[in-house]
Parts: structure tokens; sequence; C-alpha cells
């Protein structure tokens, strides 16, 4: 018998830190029921990738949007343990599948939302990928390129590992007790909290910034990934992959109109030509320039910043990551950072009695 056999966990998640956290859970017995769209996940596209990821699970087709298939979605949540979705902040509520509307159902219910910057705080309704996630929490060296097609998406599995681990510390508690839990995990705020754990002098330090003219820039997997310079020697990062709306959205915000409505199968074969347009755009402007012409637009961007830069910065102090932790949760917080126990200093002390 496996540690979770037994365990159900309704998956709604797509790509990849939502797929890989169910199949963490599913290796050791869970048994996971992956909800598609109507047509399938998108990334069933990919088939190389989707197979990595969606081993071990079953799958149903619902469409949310329909009372039918969002009724079956809530009976199958009604008798799950874990409820795990990856939509944009907002998202599931609208379908109907929130947070309140499950757990009001099924107490016991651990639902867990996995997101780029988390379900609050500045940067919450941002979008972006794993080249932005660790910008904004300067996991990227000053002298980072854009990222190979090769290169392991950090901050996704990171988050997917986190996920999988506090959807376990929360079924246990909802075992003991009968009580269920939100679990609201931003991808951003795990790195941010691995950086916070480096000592200030090992982290990321401004550079000199070198001359427009002495920067090559590297083209990414897709046109519209990967990391740029700013004409003031700064760097900002990109995270278009798939999404039509939002190539558009980059295009339009740096004056590349004539691009925008490139439809995606087409960008793949003009990788090269399309991405040095985009970082000859970027690189007219500075980097407070660009993130203002590109966030105002609703493009996937985000700084490449410092450890001090990202101490500093107010979305990671909002949801409270450098203190706590990034796992957040509604009915058993995480506890807050305390003292350092000096050398042998509870000798002949046993475990702590519970008090609840």
């Amino acid at each position: 018998m496996a540690p979770l056999d037994g365990l159900r966990v309704l998956d709604l998640t797509m790509w990849r830190p939502g797929p890989y956290t169910t199949q963490l859970l599913a290796q050791l017995g869970a048994d996971v029921i992956k909800v598609e769209p109507p047509g399938g996940e998108p990334m069933r596209m990919f088939q190389g990738h989707f197979d990595l990821l969606n081993r071990r699970k079953r799958s149903i087709v619902l469409d949310l949007k329909t009372d039918a298939g969002r009724e079956r979605c809530l009976e199958l949540a009604a008798d799950a343990e874990v409820f795990v979705e990856g939509f944009r902040p907002g998202v599931a509520d609208r379908l109907g599948v929130g947070d309140a509307e499950l757990r009001a159902r099924n107490p016991r219910l651990v639902y867990c939302s996995i997101s780029g910057y988390g379900a609050d705080g500045p940067l919450a309704q941002v979008p972006g990928h794993d080249v932005n996630y660790r910008a904004y929490a300067a996991t990227l060296p000053p002298d980072a390129a854009s990222p190979s097609l090769e290169e392991l998406p950090v901050a996704d599995m990171a988050a997917a590992t986190m996920a999988a681990f506090a959807i376990t510390a929360a079924c246990l508690r909802a075992r003991a007790t009968g009580e269920g839990d939100r679990i609201d995990l931003g991808m951003a705020d795990v790195l941010a909290h691995w950086t916070s754990t480096v000592p200030e002098a090992l982290r990321p330090q401004p550079v000199t910034p070198p001359r427009p003219d002495q920067v090559t820039h590297v083209t990414g997997p897709v046109p519209g990934y990967g990391v740029y310079a700013t004409k003031d020697g700064l760097k900002i990062t990109l995270g278009v992959v798939s999404e039509e709306r939002l190539w558009a959205a980059t295009c339009r915000a740096l004056g590349l109109d004539e691009a925008a409505d490139v439809p995606f199968a087409e960008r793949l074969g003009r990788v090269a030509e399309l991405d040095a347009d985009v970082a000859a755009a970027i690189a007219r402007l500075t980097r407070d320039e660009a993130m203002e012409r590109l966030s105002a637009a609703g493009a996937p961007v985000a700084p490449l910043l410092t450890g001090a830069e990202m101490l500093d910065l107010d979305h990671f102090r909002a949801r409270g990551v450098l203190d706590a932790g990034p796992v957040r949760t509604t009915a058993h917080p995480p506890l807050p950072g305390g003292p350092v126990a000096g050398l042998d200093e509870h000798r002949g002390e046993g475990w702590r009695h519970l008090t609840d």
C-alpha cells in the first residue's frame, strides 16, 4: 500500500505546476481525477511534456461553463479530500467552483489554489510565466539571458513540490479534525522565500550596467519569452508563450502593431525575427518606461530584481512571504518566524504537549 493510498484528489489544473503537484500525489497512491475542458488540456499539443506530468491519473472532460459540467464537478468535489485549481485569481469563483462554494458543501476539503503571484497582493492579477516569477524573486543573476527550451522551469517545479507538501500537511490535519483548509500558493512566493534564506552578501547584487551596444540579446524558445535589456542597462523579462492575447498586448505596448495578430504557429516559424523586433523595441526604453507600458497593456512582464529590491517589494511584504513562508492557509495559518535555539538550550526537555 502506498503512503497516500485512497486519498481522493480532483485536479482542475493545466500546463505544468498543477499537473506536477497532482502527479506527485498520484505517485504516492492518491486517486487523481483530472478534469479537462472540451477538446482537452492545451498541453496535450505537446504530448511529450503532457505525458511526463500526467501519469497515474484518470481523465474526464467537463465544460464548467455549462450547468451540467459544473454540477458534475460539484458532485465529485463533495466526495473528494483535495481540490486543486490553477486559474488566475477570481476565475474559479466565477465558474462556481471557488473555495467558499466547495467547502460549504464539503467542510473536510483541502482546497489548493496555485497561481503566479498568489490570490491577493499588488501583483495578484498580473499575468506571467516561469521567467517572470524568477525575475521578481531575484533568482536570476544580473547577467541572465533568455532561457532555452531545455532549461528547467524552476518556479513551476518548486511551486508544485511545495504545493504537494502543503496539501499533504493540510490533509493530515483535516483527517484528524474534520476541518479542511484553503491553500493559497504563489509560484513567485516560493522562490522569494528561497532567496530570503540566503545571507544578504550572497544574494544577487547591483552591477554596473553595460552600455546598450555591449549587450547581445539571446533569443528565447518563443518570441516574447525571455530576458531583455533596456536603454539604461537594466533588464526586464517577458513571459509570452502560446497565448494570443498576451502576444498582442506585448506587441501593441511596444509599437509592433503589425506583428500583434501573428498566430502562435506562425510565430514558431519566425522566432529569431520576431524576438529581435521585441528586443530592439525594449532596448529603446528605460526599465521603468518598459514596465509602465507593458504593465498597462496587460503583458506578462517583470523586472529583473536584485536581492535587496526583492526584499523591499510591496507584494511579498503584503503576503508575509519573507516571515511566515510561501504556504498561506486560511483555517490553520503557518506560524511566523521564531527564535533560534542556542546550542543544547533544551537539554532534558521532551515533546511538547498539545493544547488544542
